[in-house]
């Protein structure tokens, strides 16, 4: 008997005019190769986040859909939100 637990992202979505980047991770566990249970875990990361611990993949999306124009507008609109809480 053989119990593996594996941890993968298995989709990343650009989501919005803001380019957020919804992330889901499954996790798999399995006994002799066979399926015993999934289960998914989701985060989002926005333009504003440090992305240098996430996976080479996730960066790599991360700089070339958060471009310096996205950067600066969701950066607008936080603050602008902001003020309006205020």
């Amino acid at each position: 008997m053989s119990l593996k637990k594996l941890i993968k992202i298995d989709k990343i979505e650009i989501v919005g005019d803001y380019k957020i980047l919804q992330i889901r991770e499954a996790t798999v566990i399995s006994e002799n190769d066979i399926e015993l249970s999934k289960s998914f875990h989701r985060y989002t990361l926005s333009p504003d986040q440090d992305v240098s611990n996430q996976p080479d993949d996730i960066q790599g999306i991360a700089d070339v859909v958060w471009t310096d124009d996205i950067k600066k507008n969701y950066s607008d609109y936080i603050n602008s939100v902001d003020k309006v809480k205020n």
